[in-house]
């Protein structure tokens, strides 16, 4: 019973908008099961290799790049409302023309700009979160996010196992309906409010206390080094997404439908622990401390699968990778939101995602690379040393910037 009060509190003094923005997102993430398992549909459906597959997964990558710095710059010249509406609404009807490109040329040419459409919505999404969230909720308004992210991949990968079972034309069709579901809603709830917040905007102008715009993120060298840092981590975390489902399909021989169910366990694991546990670090731990130790679980995850796939090696692993991703990902967005200043918050924003987005670009052929030239085992204990020293340079670097803001500022 206390552990369920703990729970409950952990939610309190969250907005109706706050709650709204994970509801859109749960939708649109409850359809998002094409990426996990597209490098499964190329190598089985399509007949492509693994190096094939890592190519064109690579292209994704490069459309999250593009699309994260053009979501950024232009949420802070249109809008988050703007850049979150047209990104929803334009790459709902993606999904449905990739069956159609089967070819290599065609699958890159296809996803790079699905990606780029779809990846623009990040940036603008996470400046809504700071809008409509009280300083001292951020955090938690961002794992709200998360879980509502979290919830949507543990129906979505599970869903889609069984529809990838039956035909891969399910996944996009799904995906065109959530995309389009998620797009209704944002636009029904958040446009009279985008009106109101306008206006307000324009009168705070008129009494010039509106906020300056602040650095460019572009020359603020402690961020950079930041997110080059999150740039190591998510190279080695995001292999979750395209080599993970690959070792368990080659190596573990798992079919679509248990990939899909170990896929959907880990955002299970997160919907019940992430606001507990992120609650918990709130209060005991440094924004640092849990940053190394959300890095350094990630890296022992993945060391685990160097020395047995056994089923319950494979779900203990993914519990800790989840752990780690708890965490991890939301306390980076609280750095980058607590970095960022008055009219700039779009550019901090767009450059943190960037640097996830190039782990798109780097992580699928550098995995599918090493794992073809030099084995799993390989890939696996070198992804656990570079998320350690990811874990120590990530607390370094994040306790630097935060105890000089005030300084800086």
């Amino acid at each position: 019973m206390g552990l369920f009060r703990v729970y409950v509190d952990s939610f309190k003094g969250l907005s109706k908008e706050a709650w709204m923005l994970s509801i859109v997102m749960l939708i649109n993430r409850s359809g998002s099961m094409v990426l996990p398992f597209l490098g499964v549909y190329m190598t089985d459906k399509l007949g492509f290799g693994l190096k094939e597959a890592g190519l064109v997964l690579m292209f994704y990558g490069i459309g999250s790049v593009i699309g994260s710095w053009i979501g950024g710059y232009l949420t802070d010249k249109l809008g988050e409302y703007r850049v979150q509406s047209f990104s929803l609404f334009l790459s709902a009807p993606l999904f449905m023309f990739i069956p159609f490109f089967p070819t290599l040329e065609g699958m890159m040419s296809i996803i790079l700009i699905q990606s780029i459409i779809s990846e623009s919505f990040r940036p603008a999404n996470s400046v809504a979160i700071t809008k409509y969230a009280r300083p001292e909720n951020i955090t938690r308004a961002f794992s709200l996010n998360r879980m509502a992210i979290n919830l949507g991949f543990s129906i979505g990968p599970a869903l889609g196992g069984i529809l990838s079972a039956i035909s891969y034309n399910f996944l996009f069709g799904v995906n065109t309906v959530a995309a389009l579901v998620a797009g209704i809603m944002y636009v029904v709830f958040f446009r009279k409010r985008n009106i109101i917040f306008k206006a307000k905007q324009k009168l705070r102008k008129k009494e010039d206390i509106i906020k300056p715009v602040g650095k460019s993120p572009y020359k603020d060298v402690k961020f950079i080094i930041f997110s080059l840092l999150c740039m190591l981590f998510s190279i080695c975390f995001f292999q979750f997404f395209n080599t993970i489902p690959i070792f368990y399909k080659e190596v573990a021989h798992l079919d679509q439908t248990s990939i899909g169910y170990i896929l959907g366990y880990s955002g299970f694991i997160i919907v019940v622990l992430e606001m507990l546990i992120v609650n918990f670090a709130e209060k005991h731990f440094t924004i640092g401390q849990t940053l190394f130790v959300g890095a350094l679980a990630c890296g022992i995850s993945y060391s685990l699968l160097a020395f047995d796939h056994h089923i319950f090696t494979l779900l203990l692993s993914m519990t800790i990778l989840s752990v780690g991703e708890i965490l991890a990902l939301p306390f980076m967005s609280t750095v980058t939101a607590m970095r960022s200043e008055g009219g700039n918050k779009g550019a901090y924003m767009g450059l943190n995602g960037m640097a996830f987005s190039f782990s798109f670009i780097i992580t699928p052929i550098l995995g599918t690379n090493v794992a073809s030239e030099l084995g799993f085992n390989t890939l696996w204990i070198g992804s656990g040393i570079i998320l350690a020293i990811a874990a120590v340079g990530l607390w370094w670097i994040s306790n630097l910037m935060l105890q000089n803001k005030k300084s800086e500022h």
